[in-house]
């Protein structure tokens, strides 16, 4: 009973600070800012809630991959922005976009190329330590992609590895996933 009263009293306080929009103090349901113990409870709840929604958008084939880091085939690695670099799945519709570019140019406008299509043979597995896996071919007008994905246990960071049919590239972003409307992505033109 005292854990249910304790997280009532978290959910209240997040409601009263979401309501000061000027303060950045989280306080309690009486004003009073929570206490280290009170915030890393706060932290804890927070994250885990976090990476349940991941982990459960990934099973509902509603989720978005939004990817702050870029890795090429030879090894080198470029942190981006995740508002242009990530992947999406909404039911059998997904979006491939890679835009490695702080720029408005390349074939889809902001900096890179953006696959939309559709998807075939997706594939859900969890393995012996608990990661879940995804795999899936995306198909568009142009080219097609085979997309695979690791969602490691206990936290909402995932590994896209991405082989094209476009000149036999491929791509691993690194990032993280969310349901598909808790994300802020800006998709370009596809091909």
């Amino acid at each position: 009973m005292k854990h249910i009263l304790t997280l009532a009293g978290m959910m209240a306080a997040v409601i009263i600070a979401s309501s000061c929009s000027t303060s950045h103090t989280l306080v309690d349901d009486q004003g009073n800012p929570l206490s280290k113990e009170q915030l890393k409870q706060y932290q804890a709840t927070l994250d885990s809630l976090t990476v349940a929604a991941a982990h459960n958008a990934v099973e509902s084939h509603d989720f978005v991959v939004e990817a702050d880091k870029l890795v090429f085939r030879d090894g080198s690695a470029a942190y981006v922005t995740p508002s242009t670099n990530f992947i999406s799945l909404i039911g059998n519709k997904a979006v491939v976009q890679v835009s490695p570019f702080r720029s408005f140019g390349g074939p889809n406008g902001v900096g890179g190329i953006t696959l939309n299509g559709t998807t075939s043979t997706i594939k859900i597995t969890h393995d012996k330590r608990g990661n879940t896996d995804l795999s899936m071919i995306v198909t568009g007008p142009v080219m097609s992609a085979t997309v695979t994905m690791t969602l490691y246990k206990g936290t909402d960071r995932a590994t896209v590895r991405i082989s094209s049919n476009f000149r036999n590239s491929k791509v691993t972003l690194e990032g993280r996933v969310m349901p598909s409307e808790m994300s802020t992505v800006v998709k370009g033109n596809s091909i």
